[in-house]
């Protein structure tokens, strides 16, 4: 989901990679934690990327079962939140922490702060909208349609975004 992605390099273990621009030093490191909550026994490594990205690098078997998705590319598989996280709201609120800061942004639109979240996964933007929608706000989701058959999909909350903010807490403002 969001900066990251499922493959297998070498043929036996899956990585799990998060691309993250080296200017959100907090959001690394959240990552990282993240990451060893889930895994404590396994190696997390940053590689350095032109661009002033970095990658955030752990290698497991065990991400397909956690994270309900398969190794390859995130659109054809129609990735989505998986399902426990969708049914507890303490997972569902960091889980679209984290999507807020990867795909997503904080913007003011003539004067009203505004909350957006971008993806071609169109299984993926559903979930942010009814992931927002289960912890009681009212965002909207749009279709953009791009060139080449292909879509973008928006989802944007208006209003009570402050709280959003409070509840959700991410790092990005």
């Amino acid at each position: 989901m969001g900066d990251g992605n499922l493959s297998n390099p070498n043929g036996r273990a899956i990585r799990l990679r998060i691309t993250c621009d080296k200017k959100y030093p907090q959001l690394i490191k959240n990552f990282q934690k993240v990451i060893k909550k889930v895994l404590p026994n396994n190696k997390i490594s940053l590689i350095k990327r032109d661009g002033g990205c970095l990658d955030i690098s752990c290698y497991s078997n065990k991400w397909p079962k956690i994270l309900g998705w398969k190794p390859g590319p995130k659109a054809s598989q129609i990735s989505g939140i998986p399902n426990w996280i969708k049914s507890d709201k303490k997972y569902l609120t960091h889980c679209l922490k984290g999507l807020i800061e990867t795909d997503g942004c904080i913007y003011k639109d003539r004067g009203y702060k505004m909350i957006g979240f971008t993806s071609t996964i169109e299984n993926l933007s559903k979930d942010v909208f009814y992931g927002m929608a289960t912890l009681g706000f009212k965002p909207r989701i749009y279709k953009v349609k791009l060139p080449k058959k292909l879509a973008r999909f928006n989802v944007r909350l208006a209003k009570n975004v402050e709280m959003f903010i409070n509840l959700v807490g991410p790092i990005k403002r």
